[in-house]
């Protein structure tokens, strides 16, 4: 019998913070992890506003790069084995479409098999506030068996930089897919005797 190879489907959405989905590439680049890309056109939009990297550059750190129209690539199907996939930064959009099982494009339809096969979804979802519509998606797809994972600041760390938040959220991730880093500053408690 061969070992399948470690792969991770990375898909990056038109919401505020494809920092953190850059991030995540860069960090996987160190591991054996196959790395599988996805970039909607609003990731390169938001991309170009919030970051100095270029869809090229972005695209240079994965493994493999798909376009989001090809419904038939690999990670399109439940065969293709891979310990799951992020979306990081995740639309309300993209969470919707997740949600109700709506595969118009590469990134839906990969999470949707990620879903049927029982592997690891996470979700960096990127949106505030939050109507009945968004709440509703969000309970939808997680009874789907995904984990909707907001960035939100761990300040317990007392951050210096965007940067460490950054990292502390990508390492977080990682621990879902127990993938150990050194990102992640652990909480050791308030230093009280129990």
């Amino acid at each position: 019998m061969s070992q399948v190879p470690r792969r991770l489907i990375v898909a990056i959405t038109g919401a505020s913070g494809t920092a953190y989905g850059v991030r995540l590439l860069q960090v996987l680049q160190a591991t054996d992890i196959e790395t599988h890309l996805v970039l909607t056109d609003s990731a390169k939009v938001t991309m170009a506003a919030e970051t100095d990297f270029n869809p090229a550059q972005v695209q240079a750190l994965a493994s493999v790069v798909h376009s989001v129209k090809n419904v038939g690539a690999t990670i399109a199907s439940g065969s293709f084995v891979t310990l799951g996939m992020v979306v990081a930064p995740c639309s309300v959009n993209t969470l919707s479409e997740i949600a109700w099982g709506i595969t118009g494009n590469l990134i839906s339809r990969a999470a949707d098999v990620v879903l049927k096969e029982r592997r690891r979804l996470v979700l960096l979802t990127r949106e505030t506030p939050l109507h009945a519509g968004h709440l509703k998606s969000m309970l939808q797809v997680t009874q789907n068996g995904a984990i909707v994972m907001p960035p939100v600041p761990a300040l317990y760390i007392k951050p210096q930089s965007v940067d460490e938040l950054i990292d502390h959220t990508v390492g977080r991730v990682l621990d879902l897919f127990g993938l150990e880093t050194d990102l992640v500053k652990r909480w050791n408690g308030l230093g009280r005797p129990q």
